[in-house]
């Protein structure tokens, strides 16, 4: 069985950076730049707060954030989604549910049916936006991973 993973709760500059670190390669972009542009684009930004996996076919619930959108609907490690906002998705992929996620900008609201212990269950999920610690969190990963780090901060 093939599987991919997808985290909803980075995109953009801080997922090409944690892919960039984990090919050894460093951002290009000075620190205090690149900071700035992820606070930028992770201001305001919603997230759904759990990673889901191709399971071939359809796709199941890796792990939940603690404290996020997910878990506070009660989404749970090893639902399987069968559809979400009327849209089945018993043979979606990860780039399916991210055009479904983008569908869904406007209202920042997700009508999940998931299959449970065998049994079908609905869940409403709001997506929330990023609170300053969890992006304080996400920018120093960035920098930790991305930059040359000292005692004292990043090198420029």
């Amino acid at each position: 069985m093939r599987l991919r993973f997808f985290t909803f709760a980075v995109f953009g500059v801080v997922a090409a950076a944690a892919v960039a670190a984990e090919e050894a390669k460093k951002c290009t972009v000075p620190a205090r730049e690149c900071e700035q542009q992820i606070r930028q684009m992770l201001s305001g930004r919603r997230y759904l707060g759990a990673q889901l996996e191709e399971t071939n076919p359809g796709l199941t619930v890796k792990s939940v954030v603690t404290d996020g959108p997910a878990e506070h609907a009660d989404l749970r490690t090893g639902d399987r989604l069968m559809a979400v906002n009327g849209r089945s998705t018993m043979q979606a992929t990860i780039r399916d549910f991210k055009q479904i996620l983008s569908d869904a900008k406007q209202t920042g609201r997700l009508t999940i049916i998931v299959q449970r212990s065998g049994i079908l269950r609905r869940i409403d999920v709001h997506l929330e936006p990023y609170t300053k610690t969890q992006i304080d969190k996400i920018v120093a990963q960035h920098l930790a991973q991305s930059h040359s780090m000292t005692a004292t901060g990043p090198q420029q």
